[in-house]
């Protein structure tokens, strides 16, 4: 046990002098007296030698109570409750497509949204991992980097929309973006989740450039391609407002195939909301193989107990004074 504030144990001062002022009270003959006429029936009586015995433990639960009140405020805690904490010492960045045609309702109710959703869920059950977003669509930027704050990684997440940046496919760009927040770290495992719904065709950057690039730094790459077979209905805007409009689902799997291929990762195709939820629920099992465990102490809050004595001192004291040894006014 330890104090948090161990300078206010210094009041322990004040209760000692009182206890020394009591002491110098009683020894100075300051005792309360009652003159009688016939003192037998106080001498014959066992109970006044008990009282007389008493007559100074509302005194010493007061001092008590005083005690254990600066004890309190002092802050005693404890560490010697420990904690383990199993933890995979990964750091995950999700590169996501933002491109228009993540508006598409193949999904539910499209998918960016259902992508977003399924993100969520994934970063919520991972609470020991460092993570990141990544967007892409004709360009790419860093939407968060590694952090453990799930706080804000739900809410930046939930902030990604269509319209953040210029519009294309520029997987490579995204690709080489997330390995980029991912170089410089430490952690025993580095994994970027791409997911994308379309063909590259625009960027500085070539996804098979990128994918050497994550080869170079050890991060496995795990692909996603959303979309269903063939096609796929698409909100347009015309004079008589927004209509669906079928259009053709191109997903370049091949390429996707090979950069999960290459870096030691998985290719998966999301052709609805719950085969998007399995593949993220795979890819956190295949994910959760190097576990490490850590302890650390837990500290354990105390001065709650010292103000319970503290309370059943002074309320000891109140029925000793009201029932028991009560004073002649």
């Amino acid at each position: 046990m330890f104090f948090e504030y161990p300078e206010l144990l210094w009041l322990l001062a004040i209760p000692a002098l009182l206890v020394l002022h009591f002491i110098y009270l009683e020894k100075a003959g300051r005792h309360p007296h009652l003159r009688v006429s016939v003192s037998a029936p106080w001498t014959a009586s066992g109970s006044f030698g008990l009282m007389r015995l008493m007559r100074p433990l509302p005194f010493m639960l007061r001092i008590f109570a005083l005690v254990m009140c600066i004890i309190a405020l002092a802050r005693p805690r404890s560490s010697e409750e420990f904690s383990t904490v199993d933890t995979e010492g990964i750091d995950i960045v999700l590169a996501m497509d933002v491109s228009t045609s993540m508006l598409a309702r193949d999904l539910t109710p499209d998918r960016i949204s259902a992508s977003k959703d399924i993100a969520i869920e994934f970063i919520s059950s991972r609470p020991s991992d460092r993570m990141g977003i990544v967007v892409f669509a004709g360009e790419s930027f860093t939407q968060c980097p590694l952090t453990t704050d799930r706080a804000t990684l739900i809410n930046l997440m939930k902030e990604v929309s269509t319209d953040l940046i210029e519009d294309g496919t520029a997987i490579g760009n995204g690709l080489a973006t997330a390995v980029a927040r991912l170089k410089d770290s430490d952690a025993p495992s580095r994994v970027v989740i791409l997911l994308t719904d379309g063909v590259n065709n625009c960027g500085e950057v070539s996804p098979q450039m990128a994918a050497e690039i994550a080869v170079t730094y050890g991060v496995r790459v795990y692909t996603i391609g959303v979309g269903k077979e063939g096609m796929a209905p698409y909100p347009v805007m015309t004079s008589w407002g927004v209509q669906m409009q079928n259009i053709k689902v191109d997903i370049d799997e091949k390429l996707l195939t090979e950069i999960a291929k290459s870096t030691g990762g998985r290719y998966f195709r999301a052709t609805d909301n719950t085969k998007l939820a399995e593949i993220y629920s795979e890819i956190n099992k295949l994910e959760k193989a190097r576990t490490t465990v850590d302890s650390f102490p837990v500290y354990k809050e105390l001065f709650g107990r010292y103000l319970m004595w503290a309370l059943l001192a002074l309320m000891l004291e109140l029925i000793l004074n009201w029932f028991v040894i009560r004073r002649l006014p």
